[in-house]
């Protein structure tokens, strides 16, 4: 079954990649005005930690909107395009090395993959007003989740490496709506973990679960995005390169550090971010362009 994991993520990987470069090829002469160097500092700041388990999505909006990268409209498709390989690669990584019963992983998996796939179609029509107020609300989830979890509210958590039953059924309905606000810009990691630890089962197991859902439902929705045109071709590929190096880094040689007093910052970092997109999207006229 892992085997078989392998092979879906490798052919991901291919179609994606084909995909993305198909289109950035394209638009070659069209390419936006970001930079690539605050692009690449980006893709490799949030994706190092993103393998420590801090998330991307929530730090890379505020880095994003701090610095100016890429129009309010475009963040979802551009984080979803910009981090799928970076994931995929994460996954092939914890689900080698972290052992879950298969029937739980792949079904999981799959529900999170449906999740994005449908959730995708409405994201990539939202209007720039509507958007930030959604964003805005998803970066208060994420705020809430990191601090429940520095605060160790979320309880629970135990030995076992599978699902069956009701218990089963629970996870994968929960796993089809968070891949569905993923596309949206709730990462999945935080809420992924709570509902692992809330189902009784190893804190590990999150790992390849979290990992392996975001790396199938990532590439079918990032296409969906680029088929739209709803991304920031230069950025996500800023940010995509690098970012590819930051996860080895962080996996092979790094492995751990002290985490907690920086959630702590990123938290704070969120909450600003949120206020902020909150403001602009109640405003009767939003900024549409970037402010270079």
């Amino acid at each position: 079954m892992i085997t078989l994991i392998w092979i879906a993520l490798a052919i991901l990987t291919v179609v994606f990649s084909a995909v993305l470069i198909s289109d950035v090829n394209k638009h070659k002469d069209q390419l936006e005005d970001s930079s690539w160097l605050k692009t690449g500092l980006i893709g490799f700041v949030v994706n190092f930690f993103d393998v420590l388990g801090i998330g991307a999505f929530a730090p890379q909006t505020a880095l994003l909107k701090f610095t100016k990268q890429t129009e309010d409209r475009l963040l979802p498709g551009t984080m979803n395009v910009a981090n799928t390989i970076p994931v995929l690669i994460q996954a092939l990584i914890f689900i080698t090395v972290i052992k879950v019963e298969p029937i739980t992983l792949v079904l999981m998996l799959a529900s999170a993959a449906a999740g994005a796939i449908l959730g995708v179609g409405v994201v990539a029509k939202l209007p720039e007003k509507t958007l930030r107020l959604v964003m805005g609300c998803a970066l208060l989830v994420t705020a809430s989740f990191m601090l429940a979890r520095n605060m160790e509210w979320i309880q629970g958590g135990g030995t076992a490496i599978g699902l069956q039953g009701g218990k089963l059924i629970l996870a994968v309905v929960a796993n089809f709506v968070l891949g569905a606000l993923m596309t949206v810009g709730i990462g999945l990691y935080a809420p992924c973990m709570a509902l692992v630890f809330a189902l009784g089962m190893s804190p590990q197991v999150a790992f390849p679960i979290m990992m392996g859902s975001c790396a199938f439902l990532m590439p079918p929705a990032s296409i969906r995005f680029i088929r739209e045109g709803a991304y920031n071709r230069k950025a996500a590929v800023g940010m995509a390169i690098p970012s590819i190096f930051a996860v080895l880094i962080a996996a092979f040689i790094v492995k751990s550090l002290p985490m907690v007093a920086l959630r702590w910052v990123v938290i704070v970092v969120i909450l600003y971010t949120a206020g902020v997109m909150l403001r602009a999207g109640m405003r009767d006229k939003g900024f549409n362009k970037m402010d270079n």
